[in-house]
């Protein structure tokens, strides 16, 4: 009788560990988090670049997209530039351990460094790894509001001393980005302001950029449990 009843518990025990495995969700990695902040960025720009500031001389004009990027699992914010004089791309990742950003930056003549730095409330400054033969560089973004922003680029002239190369003031192209949840949808990826539907079993979400569209096209389902997990934290006031 005994081993009856045992037979009879093992399939709603197992009933109940798959209820318990199909409960998780999925936990937001820091990464992602860190880079988050950024998600007031992510959109197009128009920017008037000058090598010297409140001149015209020299000056010139570029457009540049921030998009997220989910290649290989990993996080990224991806800065990329159009008919910019110094910069191309910039691939922005960070590392939860040393608590640093890190840059991967193409340039305008197609060379590549990689740059390591720290965020301070609205200024992300990045400083180029050393290389022989090659003098270091501080890159500088800084967000003045949600319409504006700065790149500034910079060469060192003595230890840790930079000097202006050249400025890119920007400002916003076409849809304005808010906090998550203000004036329209948020990004079912990043939590950022959001502008595109997808649809999964029958339900519309949005996402901000290119990059998010291809995470939830890869793991929808994941991607809805981690999001209606911090929306139930939110609402809870956690």
């Amino acid at each position: 009788m005994s081993r009856l009843i045992a037979l009879c518990l093992i399939p709603c025990l197992t009933l109940s560990l798959c209820a318990v495995e199909q409960a998780k969700t999925p936990e937001e990695s820091p990464a992602k988090i860190a880079l988050a902040e950024f998600n007031d960025l992510i959109g197009g720009w128009r920017g008037i670049g000058q090598p010297q500031r409140g001149s015209a001389r020299g000056a010139w004009k570029e457009t540049a997209d921030w998009a997220w990027s989910f290649e290989k699992k990993e996080p990224a914010l991806v800065y990329t530039v159009e008919d910019g004089k110094y910069l191309k791309s910039v691939r922005l990742t960070y590392d939860p351990k040393s608590k640093e950003y890190h840059a991967a930056v193409t340039t305008a003549d197609d060379s590549s460094r990689i740059f390591t730095g720290k965020l301070d409330e609205k200024k992300l400054s990045l400083v180029s790894n050393p290389e022989k033969d090659r003098e270091r560089q501080q890159l500088t973004i800084t967000r003045l509001n949600e319409k504006r922003t700065l790149v500034l680029l910079e060469r060192e002239i003595a230890e840790d001393r930079f000097f202006r190369i050249a400025e890119v003031g920007y400002t916003r192209a076409g849809t304005r980005l808010a906090v998550p949840g203000a004036n329209g949808p948020e990004c079912v990826v990043t939590g950022g302001r959001a502008t595109s539907p997808v649809m999964y079993m029958g339900k519309t979400y949005y996402v901000c950029c290119t990059g998010c569209r291809q995470a939830f096209d890869d793991d929808p389902a994941g991607i809805i449990a981690e999001y209606e997990k911090k929306v139930a934290a939110r609402k809870a006031g956690r």
